[in-house]
């Protein structure tokens, strides 16, 4: 089993976590192969609402992640269809396709709730994501991002900021709210 590199341990058995990268899997494979999907029991604790990433790597570079920060769908729909949308319409990355199929790896984070913090000294990297809201724009990194570029505190917030498209140092800003989540990453 590879070791967890960020986030924190939901619990999950190890045969729930690969029933989710199996349904991630299938769901690509259905996609891209025209594969029909693997019929698969459901344990009732997939079947509840939780946020959720699905994030795909060609020969260990990003391809796709796309996600729901909050619990809309059961956690399996939420795979299935995160899957296909990392896949195919990420707006950063061409489709994949099938010749790097076969060199694509598939990173599941499924997400605690949010919580809006007062005091960016509570972040701990390696254990938290962050969520920057400011004026209509909004950008979220997962807890790994900042583990795997070496970031602090510091820079984690900037880089958060400039995903949301604003200037860097918006955090420090009275109305950015910044909220924190963790993840099972695996």
């Amino acid at each position: 089993m590879k070791k967890r590199r960020a986030g924190v341990d939901l619990k999950f058995t190890e045969s729930e976590r690969e029933l989710l990268r199996r349904l991630a899997k299938n769901s690509v494979e259905r996609e891209l192969l025209g594969k029909p999907e693997e019929p698969l029991e459901i344990p009732e604790r997939l079947r509840q609402p939780m946020g959720a990433f699905v994030c795909l790597k060609t020969k260990g570079e990003l391809k796709g992640c796309i996600g729901y920060i909050k619990p809309i769908l059961p956690l399996v729909d939420t795979i299935r269809q995160m899957s296909i949308q990392a896949a195919f319409h990420d707006p950063r990355f061409l489709p994949l396709n099938e010749g790097e199929w076969k060199d694509t790896e598939i990173e599941i984070s499924v997400l605690t709730p949010m919580k809006k913090i007062e005091d960016v000294e509570e972040i701990e990297i390696g254990v938290h994501g962050l969520y920057i809201e400011k004026g209509g724009h909004s950008g979220l990194l997962l807890p790994q991002v900042a583990v795997e570029n070496h970031w602090d505190r510091t820079e984690f917030l900037e880089y958060t900021c400039l995903k949301a498209g604003l200037p860097q140092h918006a955090w420090k800003s009275k109305d950015a709210s910044i909220f924190t989540f963790s993840a099972d990453v695996f």
